[in-house]
């Protein structure tokens, strides 16, 4: 077991010979641009839809797809201040000097714990109400009878003004989201409540992979820097009930099977773990069209891992899942074009571009809290002695913000990206592990108090 995690040497040097001005930029950036996102349309009368108005008294709280709900207490406030308060004490002295295994047993149940505690400041309607709204999967998902059926079918449904036209989340999204509930509801977890705490409890173990990955690649500092900034994210009053959490955990997991397979000296050890990676990341393709992405940062892992054996395995497993799902009916490449369509007919064609290429920027700043701002700027102030290197936490950083920035220059994710971008924060908050100690323990702090903030004066739709 490692003791202590000590500041490292770049760390001592920033201190002593220079002002560290880059993360008090990046923080001083990210909450210009949160604020500019929320008073900018309020204060020019700009209209950028980020929802569709339910009712005339609709308190709309763009660029949040959601309203401004200010609540002082809820059943979930106490356990969640609780925690919040125990972990700045406690949780960087823990990851410092708990042996590996209770470290991530205690990972999974603080992040789980978290989830659960913010979203029950809305009572058990926390857990349920997103995935038991009309839009979402789980309506759907109980009327389905026949699945070779429903794949081949599935572009008849995806217009707009199609006889069936599929709600919102299950057209914008291939058939993996929706299976992965029509499993729930022939388990027996079907309910709005019992589907809820599911994807919570899967959404929770992310923090756990991403730290198994950095390990495997050799990084056990980094992972345990990172391990307070994992579990205890703001993205947790997203990714709780919200199918993007699910899809996060997936991701993670791929990645996480995909380090181990490229580090594996046992040749058929290594074959087994990339076939599960591609397996995972497989299914993550057929469970959002926007996660093909997360190519970027397989790609990051296996560089820094020194290794491409993986890639024809974990690759070729991951296409072959695709193309399973095009010989039972459904062709990711045929309903990609017809669900571009159907976006664009949509709200999407009310929503300024103008506005939400840098407000989407805003969303994502509140999903990983204001210190990701301070961490992004660290690594970009080193990014030569970092790339000279070979730093895993520079080539992770940088294919989730490629990433990010592709999406949001496709134009596909304009608005609700404090969901849709959630499976790339974990990634992006590895930047917080450069940032000195004393930043490290009260940036912490910022982090659950933002976490605290959103969760409480704003009704989220997540």
């Amino acid at each position: 077991m490692l003791g202590p995690v000590a500041d490292t040497a770049e760390d001592r040097r920033t201190s002593t010979q220079r002002p560290l001005r880059a993360p008090w930029v990046g923080l001083a950036v990210v909450l210009l641009v949160v604020a500019a996102a929320f008073l900018v349309p309020r204060l020019t009368g700009w209209e950028v839809s980020s929802r569709a108005p339910r009712s005339a008294s609709d308190r709309e709280v763009a660029p949040l797809h959601g309203l401004w709900e200010p609540k002082l207490l809820g059943p979930g406030t106490l356990p969640a201040v609780v925690i919040a308060l125990l972990s700045f004490r406690y949780a960087q002295g823990l990851a410092e000097r708990l042996a590996w295994r209770p470290l991530l047993a205690l990972g999974y149940v603080a992040g789980l714990a978290w989830m659960l505690a913010l979203a029950l400041v809305d009572g058990t309607a926390g857990l349920s109400r997103q995935l038991g709204n009309p839009y979402e999967y789980l309506r759907t998902a109980r009327e389905v009878t026949d699945v070779q059926g429903l794949l081949t079918t599935w572009t008849e449904h995806l217009p707009i003004d199609s006889v069936d036209a599929f709600v919102t989340h299950v057209s914008g999204h291939p058939p993996g989201a929706l299976l992965f509930f029509v499993g729930l509801v022939r388990l027996g977890l079907g309910g709005d409540l019992a589907a809820g705490v599911v994807v919570t409890a899967l959404a929770a173990s992310t923090a756990v992979a991403v730290m198994v990955t950095l390990r495997t690649l050799g990084h056990e500092d980094v992972a345990r820097r990172a391990a307070p900034f994992l579990v205890l994210t703001p993205a947790a009053v997203f990714m709780a009930v919200s199918a993007d959490g699910l899809f996060a955990a997936v991701a993670a997991w791929g990645l996480a099977c995909l380090a181990i397979g490229a580090t594996r000296p046992n040749r058929a050890h290594a074959v087994a773990w990339s076939a599960l990676a591609g397996l995972l990341l497989g299914v993550l393709v057929m469970m959002s069209y926007g996660l093909p992405l997360m190519g970027l940062l397989a790609v990051a892992v296996l560089f820094s891992a020194r290794s491409w054996l993986p890639l024809p395995v974990a690759a070729g497993t991951a296409l072959l899942v695709v193309l399973g799902f095009a010989v039972a009916g459904f062709a990711w490449w045929e309903a990609y074009p017809l669900l571009n369509d159907r976006y664009w007919d949509g709200i999407a064609a009310d929503r300024p571009a103008a506005y939400w290429m840098w407000a989407n920027l805003a969303l994502l700043a509140l999903t990983g809290g204001p210190l990701l701002g301070a961490g992004l700027a660290r690594v970009a102030v080193d990014v030569r002695a970092l790339w000279r290197d070979r730093s895993t936490v520079l080539l992770v950083v940088a294919a989730s913000a490629a990433a990010v920035l592709a999406a949001d220059l496709s134009r596909m994710s304009k608005a609700e990206v404090e969901r849709i971008w959630v499976p790339f924060v974990p990634w992006l908050l590895i930047s917080c592990t450069l940032l000195p100690q004393r930043w490290r323990r009260w940036g912490l702090g910022l982090q659950l108090l933002t976490a605290l903030l959103v969760q409480h004066l704003f009704y989220t739709a997540w």
